[in-house]
């Protein structure tokens, strides 16, 4: 057996000396960087010459019962392994907290939002993995926007060695940065002197213990400078983690070996073991308490400061104290340990159909961008199916940690295979709406060259057909979309205003028919009925004749005709006549309307319609005296029979209103 493995710590358990780190530990040290480096190799170890009496064993053989320490078992070992990892900085476990997020959504100026949140609200030391993420993130989004900058230019006649671009995201971006870098360096650069210092502090400080056996003065006097310097070690603060043990384990040594010392004056050493086996004994009654929550991480967060406490703030207790009451601490972390252990279990479980369903959405990524599509609308589908798959995969929660940074790997490529995709046939699109911008150009030339010509016989249907051009051709840049199509449209408007203008001089006497028949037709609406038949149908007759006898209006101004004689025939409405009769009244007004000896095919529409109509009101007929065949045995007096002669009776008077307005109509040819 070794000179140290005789070392026990204050409370009986042996503490071997190691140099060698722990898996946590390394893992830990990997994660942080740089890794402060101590001013000495290794923290120096002195072993007792001879066990002091209060540990001498006193079993045959003179071998050593196992002790606590020697028994510590799995849950022990990850409370210890656990406090190692915040030997060196107590803000490590703030890390684990961050949330993760899908940078890769985010834009540009979400990239950088994000990223000011994270310097303003975290600890610097703690944000290095995210910080990396959304860098790399910006920068590929940036490099894209890049490119397509860098093409447009380009396009436009640029020289490429000429071409520089920025925007104000990316020089926010890049300023955050280079806070971030400084930040990170000087934090460092800071630690790694208070490492180093707070290490050279507890070395003198174990010194000074160690001093202690040697002074010859007042025992109440070296038990006072004792304690102040075990307060001493207690603010020292954190030291680099490699040397975390060793120099606990000296500490601890150094301690039990005072209190040897002190059993010279055994007043002062009772009163502490008092003292720390009471303190212990409430530590033992908080983690029995913490066995029964329910809240597995709550308890195990908190079982980690009551062993911090055990271990680095109480002493030592009265040797026949020892064994039973770490055994009763080490009892209840194991129960905290178990009801943990299977809490992660069923959460593995849990997190193994998360994973199933995780693959499941990668697949469906994967095949969704595997389909290659050839138009905007089927990418906009394809994106918004995307953006369903891409919630559901952050809603189907966590998986086994193993595997984490694999999946989310994985469902990352998965998600930027189909972005190169819609990128490519964007970027594609965007070259065909570069060349339908090059041909509006040539469109807009056009209608600028010819806008201000006189030939408008020749030039109006040139006009007419680019317009027709441009409709047919595709999108063009949204950025120019605005802008060319108000140069586009203020030329041809130019040109058929000046047109407009030149053909109305030539027709004045038409806006002038125009004007006089907007008079007569608000002098129609006002128009009061005498209730004298003969004497209205007169006046209506004469308004339809004044309405004429102005003449033509502008092809564009055409509709006032319609207007009118709707007006007539509600005018004719108010008429209380046989209706037949009233029908040939406004029926021969509205030939008045369509007879012109060089124009006659309105007449023969309503020629044609007429005749249409007829026959249609035969066939009826027909139809209806078809019907009373059915009825042959019914009598005459039947409603369902006497409703048929009814409706017969009403088409064949109707037909011979129809008949008497085509006999006009075929008059009017013959004037």
């Amino acid at each position: 057996m070794s000179e140290n493995d005789n070392l026990q710590n204050a409370d009986g358990k042996k503490e071997v000396e190691s140099t060698e780190t722990t898996p946590t530990q390394e893992t830990a040290q990997q994660a942080d960087t740089p890794k402060a480096e101590s001013t000495q190799s290794d923290v120096e170890t002195e072993a007792p010459t001879e066990t002091p009496a209060e540990h001498t064993n006193t079993q045959e053989n003179n071998e050593e019962p196992p002790t606590a320490q020697q028994k510590t078992d799995d849950h022990v070992e990850e409370i210890d392994a656990s406090n190692a990892e915040d030997a060196e900085d107590e803000s490590n476990s703030e890390r684990h907290e961050l949330e993760d997020k899908d940078y890769h959504a985010m834009s540009m100026d979400e990239l950088t939002a994000e990223f000011s949140k994270l310097l303003k609200h975290h600890k610097i030391q703690t944000i290095s993995k995210h910080v990396n993420e959304i860098k790399g993130e910006f920068n590929a989004k940036f490099n894209e926007l890049l490119e397509e900058k860098k093409e447009e230019f380009i396009d436009d006649g640029g020289n490429e060695i000429d071409f520089y671009f920025t925007n104000d995201t990316k020089k926010l971006f890049n300023s955050l940065y280079k806070e971030y870098k400084q930040a990170i360096s000087a934090y460092y650069k800071e630690r790694e002197q208070n490492l180093k210092q707070n290490l050279e502090n507890r070395l003198e400080i174990i010194e000074e213990i160690k001093g202690l056996l040697n002074v010859e003065e007042n025992m109440g006097t070296t038990y006072k400078t004792f304690k102040e310097l075990q307060e001493r070690w207690r603010n020292a603060g954190p030291i680099p983690r490699d040397k975390y043990n060793n120099a606990w384990n000296t500490y601890h040594h150094h301690v039990e070996r005072f209190y040897d010392f002190l059993h010279l004056n055994n007043d002062l050493r009772d009163m502490d073991f008092k003292h720390n086996y009471e303190q212990k004994l409430k530590i033992i009654e908080r983690a029995e308490e913490l066995a029964q929550d329910e809240n597995t991480n709550r308890s195990f967060r908190e079982l980690q400061v009551l062993h911090k406490l055990w271990k680095e703030e109480l002493g030592p207790v009265g040797k026949e104290h020892r064994e039973e009451i770490w055994e009763r601490f080490s009892n209840a972390t194991k129960a905290i340990h178990d009801k943990r252990q299977a809490y992660f279990a069923d959460m593995e479980k849990a997190h193994e159909k998360n994973l199933e369903r995780k693959e499941e959405i990668i697949t469906q990524i994967e095949a969704i961008a595997a389909d290659k599509a050839n138009s905007h609308n089927a990418w906009q589908k394809k994106i918004k199916e995307i953006e369903a798959l891409r919630e559901a995969f952050f809603k189907a929660g966590k998986v086994p940690l193993k595997v984490n940074e694999s999946t989310w790997a994985k469902f990352k490529n998965a998600v930027r295979t189909f972005n190169r995709g819609k990128n490519s046939f964007y970027k594609e699109l965007k070259k065909d709406q570069y060349d339908n911008l090059k041909k509006k150009k040539e469109l807009i030339q056009i209608a600028e060259d010819n806008k201000d010509s006189d030939d408008f016989a020749t030039v109006t249907p040139l006009m007419k057909k680019i317009q027709n051009d441009w409709k047919k051709i595709g999108h063009v840049p949204r950025r120019d979309s605005d802008k060319i199509w108000k140069q586009f449209k203020a030329a041809c408007n130019h040109y058929f205003d000046r047109m407009h203008e030149e053909r109305k001089a030539e027709n004045q006497h038409l806006y002038d028919a125009f004007d006089k028949k907007v008079k007569l037709l608000e002098a129609l609406k006002d128009l009061k009925l005498t209730e004298d038949n003969k004497a209205d149908i007169e006046t209506l007759k004469s308004k339809i004749a004044e309405w004429k006898e102005v003449g033509h209006v502008p092809q564009n101004k055409r509709y006032i005709d319609g207007k009118f004689y709707k007006a007539i025939d509600d005018a004719f409405d108010k008429l209380k006549m046989d209706k037949s009769k009233l029908e040939m009244v406004k029926f021969e007004s509205k030939l008045e309307n369509l007879a012109d000896p060089e124009d006659t095919r309105l007449l023969d529409n309503e020629y044609n319609f007429i005749k249409k109509r007829i026959d249609e009101i035969k066939s009826d007929i027909n139809q209806l005296e078809n019907n009373l065949q059915f009825f042959s045995n019914v009598k005459s007096d039947n409603p369902l029979v006497k409703e048929v002669h009814k409706n017969i009776a009403n088409h064949k008077k109707e037909l011979d209103t129809w008949k008497s307005k085509l006999t006009k109509v075929r008059g009017m040819y013959s004037e």
